[in-house]
């Protein structure tokens, strides 16, 4: 089921359309009048437009509703029908972006298998566009957790370097988040339409990763039976990450270091160079001055490499932090039998809190995956930890569920955010409150029995019921998007489109 909006100016063809549309399933709003029309495109954005494209007679009203469906977000798809027909009208509605013209007469089938073909391809893109947003908002800045002075400092570097083409080097000991900022430096610059490439310098042997990054013709080795394009080629246009890029052999980096210069790769067993526009971003977790001074790596390279450096302090260095990121792990997780949102004790935050945590945040998520998948009604206590952290607890305490304050401003958003959050006095590990770990107490008084409820805005109200009833549809579905549109009676395309409302890709 899809909704339609359906523009002519002959009464009879709207009939005559809306009761087809009606009998396939679909929402119809019917319009015998443009300006009319237009305002319903911005009030009940629809999934398809069938549009007249002369409705006065005397000029093509029906580009203008057809450039309006195609500015909406996700854009309408749009059929144009007329009995104006001409090469030239038809060339000019391709061009503004219709998905097909017909001109009348037409038969009804002839519209219906149109109908079809428009929406089973809307699906596709709106599906498409809502998984875009899912993914940058996946890797916003704001995913990247962390109240520390450092971490601030850290924010306000990397919102200021996504929107440039410089190289940067990420230093950081593994399990720090390298791959998240790199992502995160991608997804939010003006490549991010573009490839994200990652590669793990240190997991492949020399030839083999040779032909990974460059490519390789057809025959220029045993086993090399057809062309390959390089990861550089792949990256073309976006970002390729060069994880561990310490680990690079002394022919690889000579070889890496002419892609910096000179922006061109060579494939193996071919001498003709091929261009490539690409970002390097490359993350380090030892020290390569120290490499360098042991002969192992090119100076030369290094400084290509080295335009701007990001540090990521080690989670033993910002213990204030462990808190949010507890938070931040437990609302993605539920209890395995109940399906309940996880939550913790006090004396297990204070047991996690004091670890010193050699693996970092990478350690830190494996042991809350493991905590809940054992714990008993989604409750995280000390017994729940890996066993090396229940030498922590401390006695006396009381295994009592913790319950969040407000939470801190965390992450940065914006510079002005991150100011904002730098320029107060850093908390203390002992201060920071946890956030999200289970609801928390309001400060505001409780309303009496005969106080009235607020009011708000019966927009606002009846979205609020909308994104109720999608999340219920979605509950019962299991998360299968295309059940829960067939629950709530509506298009795939229509649902995509009501997720993205939600500021799903904000």
């Amino acid at each position: 089921m899809a909704r339609v909006l359906l523009i002519d100016d002959e009464l009879t063809m709207v009939q005559m359309v809306a009761e087809l549309l009606r009998a396939e399933g679909h929402e119809v709003l019917p319009f015998t009048n443009g300006p009319a029309a237009l305002d319903a495109l911005d009030a009940s954005p629809p999934d398809l437009v069938i549009t007249d494209l002369y409705l006065d007679k005397t000029r093509p009203f029906g580009l203008e509703i057809l450039k309006k469906a195609r500015s909406l977000s996700p854009p309408a798809l749009v059929i144009v029908i007329t009995a104006f027909g001409s090469i030239e009208s038809a060339v000019e509605a391709m061009k503004q972006g219709a998905y097909d013209y017909l001109e009348k007469p037409f038969k009804l089938e002839q519209l219906k298998l149109c109908i079809q073909r428009a929406l089973s391809y809307n699906d596709a893109v709106s599906e498409n566009f809502y998984l875009r947003k899912q993914l940058k908002k996946k890797y916003q800045f704001s995913q990247i957790i962390g109240a520390a002075p450092t971490m601030q400092a850290m924010f306000r570097m990397i919102e200021r370097l996504a929107g440039t083409e410089s190289t940067v080097l990420i230093r950081g000991e593994s399990g720090t988040g390298k791959e998240l900022v790199a992502r995160a430096l991608h997804f939010n610059s003006r490549r991010h339409l573009a490839p994200f490439v990652p590669i793990n310098c240190s997991a492949l042997p020399e030839a083999l990763l040779e032909s990974e990054l460059f490519g390789h013709r057809k025959g220029a080795f045993t086993g090399a039976l057809t062309d390959k394009k390089g990861l550089f080629q792949e990256a073309d246009g976006g970002t390729i990450f060069l994880d561990e890029v310490g680990s690079m052999s002394a022919t690889l980096q000579s070889r890496l270091l002419r892609v910096l210069q000179e922006r061109e790769v060579r494939r193996v067993g071919d001498n003709v160079p091929v261009y490539v526009n690409v970002r390097v971003l490359a993350a380090t977790n030892e020290p390569l001055e120290q490499r360098i001074q042991e002969g192992t790596f090119r100076e030369d390279l290094y400084y290509r490499l080295n335009v701007i450096a990001i540090d990521l302090p080690p989670l033993r260095d910002r213990k204030e932090d462990i808190p949010l990121l507890i938070s931040h792990f437990l609302r993605a997780r539920r209890d395995p039998r109940t399906g309940s949102p996880c939550r913790i004790t006090r004396q297990a935050v204070e047991a996690l809190a004091a670890h010193s945590w050699p693996g970092n945040v990478r350690e830190l998520e494996n042991a809350l995956e493991r905590s809940t998948a054992l714990c008993e009604g989604g409750l995280i206590r000390v017994c729940d930890l890996p066993p090396l952290f229940k030498r922590y607890a401390v006695s006396g305490t009381g295994d009592t569920e913790f319950h969040a304050a407000a939470e801190p401003e965390a992450r940065a958003l914006s510079p002005a955010h991150a100011g904002a959050a730098a320029a107060g006095p850093a908390p203390t590990a002992a201060a920071t409150p946890t956030v999200g770990l289970s609801p928390a107490p309001s400060d505001s008084p409780a309303p009496k029995p005969g106080d009235a409820a607020p009011l708000v805005p019966l927009r606002v109200f009846l979205r609020q019921q909308e994104v109720a009833c999608i999340q219920r549809a979605l509950a019962q579905a299991g998360g299968d998007k295309e059940q829960a549109a067939q629950l709530l009676g509506v298009s795939l395309a229509t649902l995509y489109r009501k997720l993205a409302e939600d500021g799903e890709g904000d």
